[in-house]
């Protein structure tokens, strides 16, 4: 397509009659076809069908026997093989349920009810009408900016460039505002525009002046090991904190979600030794433990880190083709129209499009009237606001092929149809 500003007006509406034609047809195929979530498809999940397979034992290297009562933190075993994979202590780590989305719930809420480090606690500045803020790079992942709202925690959108957060604007605003208590940050293959945070990012998010004595930066690495095209190293937080003095700043989240099972997998935390201390006190209250059997069973199938890349490298196999399909058919239909533009992340479950500045809600309503559903216009953005009405999340990963072709021949055709009646007025 011939870029859109070398078209009049005469031959937009020619063109649009044109693809309403194709829009009718696709409609009359009455599909039902899902690109809204970032869901493994069964292949995927196949490669971890052995996990569900008997247990080899039962008995710790200690002798503790996993079926029982214990074990607060997690296994050594398990803490072990992810602190090995992720470069960081086991003694940092707290092996939590299936889920990070809970560990991260639970981390906020425990400084909403109880502060950290001798600091007041979250909620006592909500009582006063003065509740506490976050910080969002944006476009975002929505589940952090739910959790925020849900907590009565407010957001303040902040550009996310190509190599991290703006941080000229996110260092302003820490520096002036004691209210500012957090940072969301998915710093490899970020959700949804794949960006990875450059070491200096990393260094400058460590060393920060923050007016703030309990801000802590939530660095949800849920996809530090879903390269897809290219390995991304990244400079580890943790380290970065402590050398600046400030150990105490990170709580570093990962989980196995979308590496073995999304509903049976495992989650951790990490921080500081305060920080750890802190969280088993009021964990304790909730749990004498999570799964030990499903800690083992992951243990157990995967043994060291080096399988477990090499299992990541399998599902890359999987995903690839799904990634390639999507940006092939945007390149050869959008490519220079300048109706839309869209990341190429090297790594990660999403890729990122901006249509024409108010068309997205537009396209995603077009498309489900068509029967493709998407992650809903606004949804990359706090309390569902996109100021600009552009950014569209494509998740590839759960249709099988024929029907990944099928949705984006139809993604597309509502991507023009609504910049054109854009344009067109």
């Amino acid at each position: 397509m011939k870029p859109i500003t070398d078209y009049s007006d005469e031959a937009l509406r020619s063109l649009l009659r044109e693809l309403q034609v194709q829009y009718k047809e696709a409609q009359a195929q009455n599909l039902k076809l899902n690109m809204a979530r970032g869901k493994p498809a069964a292949s995927q999940l196949d490669l971890s069908a052995p996990l569900l397979r008997t247990m080899e034992n039962y008995t710790l290297a200690d002798g503790t026997d996993a079926r029982n009562y214990g074990i607060l933190e997690g296994i050594i075993e398990c803490r072990t093989l992810f602190g090995d994979l992720l470069g960081i202590d086991p003694e940092q780590i707290i092996i939590g349920g299936n889920a990070s989305l809970n560990l991260m719930f639970d981390t906020i809420s425990f400084l909403c009810l109880f502060g950290t480090g001798g600091c007041e606690p979250w909620l006592y500045h909500k009582h006063n009408d003065t509740p506490v803020k976050f910080l969002c790079p944006v476009p975002g992942y929505d589940r952090h900016f739910t959790i925020c709202e849900e907590l009565g925690i407010e957001m303040i959108p902040v550009p996310l460039n190509e190599d991290g957060p703006d941080m000229d604007t996110v260092k302003k605003l820490v520096k002036e505002d004691p209210l500012i208590k957090g940072i969301w940050c998915v710093p490899l293959h970020s959700n949804p525009q794949g960006v990875c945070y450059s070491d200096q990012i990393v260094e400058e998010l460590a060393a920060m002046e923050t007016a703030a004595d309990d801000f802590r930066i939530f660095w949800d690495n849920a996809y530090g090991v879903h390269h897809i095209y290219e390995e991304v190293p990244l400079k580890d937080i943790l380290t970065e904190c402590a050398k600046a003095g400030n150990p105490d700043r990170p709580y570093y989240f990962f989980s196995t979600s979308k590496i073995s099972f999304p509903g049976s997998g495992i989650a951790l935390v990490a921080s500081s030794t305060a920080n750890i201390t802190e969280f088993k006190k009021h964990m304790s209250a909730q749990t004498i433990g999570h799964d030990k059997l499903n800690q083992l069973r992951h243990v157990q199938f995967f043994k060291t880190p080096e399988n477990i890349r090499n299992h990541m490298k399998k599902l890359a196999d999987e995903i690839r083709p799904k990634f390639d399909i999507v940006l092939s058919k945007l390149g050869d239909s959008l490519k220079g129209s300048g109706l839309a533009s869209w990341s190429n992340p090297k790594g990660g479950y999403f890729i990122s499009l901006d249509t024409l500045s108010g068309c997205a809600a537009r396209t995603v309503q077009l498309a489900r009237e068509a029967g493709v559903t998407l992650t809903g216009a606004g949804a990359t953005y706090p309390y569902g606001k996109d100021p600009k009405d552009s950014n569209i999340r494509i998740a590839p990963t759960y249709p099988v092929t024929a029907e990944l072709e099928k949705a984006m021949d139809i993604f597309i055709i509502c991507v023009k149809i609504a910049g054109i009646e854009k344009i067109l007025g």
